[in-house]
């Protein structure tokens, strides 16, 4: 994808909750980007691997302060594959906003601006992408950051918990999420393999998709 000076290419610029991480249920913009490397095999937002449209910063910037939410979040697809989204989220921090980075974990964050909350998504088995995850990542979390794991059955929940001991990361302070792939596994069974092994950890629901249909596109 060809980029352009001081812009980026758009899926979609709205105002909604955000359904997920520790920011669950506040008001927040969402910017996505276009483009993604990655192919899971549940992914919910295959409407993100277009080129999509070209927007300015400036253009950007205005849409977000008419939204008036200070939470932002920039996904997609995979937003790190533009660079220029590392300066976007610069001017966003610069501008008070709090912003969130939702990455799919293939990419190096560290680029990154130190005021972003990294929401790192590491691919368990049943995505199919497990093999693509950048692991480096997990030495650059800073407190503020979050580790997201998307199963949808027992051995991806296995191996989410085999990441986190073998990391170190139920000792690293950073909010660890386990979130059920939406309609392919009953969340009452993760919440029991949660508790029965006293995990301490976050249980990821999408808001959004109770809120409204599953399939509904800019909410």
């Amino acid at each position: 994808m060809e980029e352009e000076k001081s812009g980026l290419y758009l899926i979609e610029l709205y105002s909604s909750i955000q359904g997920e991480t520790s920011f669950a249920g506040l008001p927040c913009s969402f910017i996505r980007l276009a483009g993604c490397n990655l192919r899971c095999t549940w992914c919910d937002t295959p409407h993100s691997f277009g080129r999509g449209e070209f927007q300015s910063f400036d253009s950007i910037l205005h849409k977000l302060k008419e939204f008036g939410n200070k939470h932002l979040c920039v996904t997609g697809g995979e937003p790190l594959l533009q660079s220029n989204v590392i300066e976007l989220m610069q001017q966003l921090c610069d501008q008070g906003y709090v912003v969130s980075l939702e990455t799919g974990g293939s990419l190096s964050t560290a680029k990154v601006d130190p005021r972003v909350h990294i929401i790192l998504d590491i691919k368990c088995p049943g995505s199919g992408m497990s093999h693509k995850n950048h692991w480096e990542n997990l030495a650059l979390l800073r407190p503020h950051d979050e580790i997201k794991f998307v199963v949808k059955d027992r051995t991806d929940y296995d191996f989410a918990k085999e990441v986190c001991s073998r990391y170190h990361l139920y000792a690293k302070g950073n909010h660890l999420l386990i979130s059920p792939v939406h309609g392919l596994i009953d969340p009452k069974e993760l919440v029991r393999w949660i508790l029965n092994d006293h995990l301490p950890v976050r249980l990821n629901l999408q808001l959004h998709k109770y809120i409204w249909s599953p399939t509904t596109k800019g909410v």
